[in-house]
């Protein structure tokens, strides 16, 4: 397979609507390309890094498979308490490097391949047909796939399936147009995306400085990184902040300085904070995009 860009949805902040448009969950996992060819399968990233290792479950089921493909899709780990993706859980495993244990963590958890597009069909490139045509040849394929293996549905009413997604506090819906071919990274008008907000606990670690002045926060989610964040922050709680005891070290949250806290001035708090915060969505670095802070428990922020 030549390596490319996989195509991805343009944000947008409303959904568009029309008879051109289809609609699709967004799935809340790592973006999978799975090429399969007569049995042998290679699972590669969005940046064309391979998968194979962390991935053993779907290598297993992908090669099953007769004939040669190329698919796109989503994995994704649903968590068992809520049966949602968790993207949380679903980093844990990205993380991991030791075959053992991701052999272990497969059988106990394994993932699920959600599967919205075909790139190839035997020896057809499929990705100049329309992407209705595409969807349809790859439900015609997959009507004897199993578990961990699963195809995305389409929904022709995006409102109604925009207030269920919010209704389930799921991650999104994309629209794609019925008669797009498949085109490489955003260079395109033709697959858009909209998100609803995740909310969530985190931990304030650290206060950021500049000038004297409380800038921002260093935030902590199952002591790992998870980004800083300065929307949200009023005047009355930079002051509370700045009034913090703050006579820890950096290796007391973090074992090396995140790459996001180098080069700054950096209070890291004896005792760290729980806030409410949100944001769009978990990057795949495993931090929280656009952040905004709601409250600061044990601080006032009027």
């Amino acid at each position: 397979m030549i390596p490319f860009t996989p195509m991805s949805p343009i944000l947008q902040p409303t959904l568009p609507v029309g008879d051109e448009w289809i609609y699709q969950l967004k799935w809340d996992g790592y973006r999978v390309i799975a090429n399969i060819e007569d049995g042998t399968v290679n699972l590669y990233s969005k940046k064309m890094l391979s998968l194979n290792t962390i991935f053993p479950e779907l290598i297993e089921a992908l090669s099953a498979l007769n004939g040669n493909y190329i698919l796109d899709g989503e994995a994704i780990l649903l968590d068992p308490t809520t049966g949602k993706p968790s993207f949380q859980q679903l980093q844990k495993r990205g993380r991991m490097r030791d075959t053992r244990l991701i052999k272990s963590a497969a059988e106990r958890e394994p993932v699920s391949y959600m599967v919205f597009d075909l790139l190839q069909y035997g020896e057809q490139d499929t990705r100049k047909l329309p992407f209705e045509e595409r969807h349809q040849r790859l439900k015609a394929i997959a009507t004897s796939w199993k578990h961990p293996l699963y195809t995305t549905d389409i929904f022709h009413d995006g409102e109604v399936l925009w207030h269920w997604v919010v209704e389930q506090q799921l991650e999104g819906v994309v629209a794609k147009k019925r008669s797009s071919p498949y085109r490489e990274g955003k260079h395109h008008h033709d697959w858009l995306k909209c998100k609803t907000s995740v909310q969530m606990q985190v931990d304030i670690v650290g206060v950021l400085m500049k000038n004297g002045i409380v800038s921002s926060l260093a935030m902590s989610k199952d002591g790992q990184y998870f980004g800083r964040i300065s929307s949200g922050l009023t005047h009355s709680l930079k002051q509370q902040l700045a009034m913090l005891q703050a006579s820890a070290q950096q290796q007391d949250y973090f074992d090396v300085m995140p790459e996001g806290l180098r080069r700054t001035t950096i209070h890291w708090l004896k005792n760290s904070l729980k806030a409410q915060v949100t944001g769009l969505e978990i990057t795949e670095a495993g931090q929280l995009r656009h952040p905004k802070l709601i409250s600061i428990v044990g601080l006032s922020n009027s």
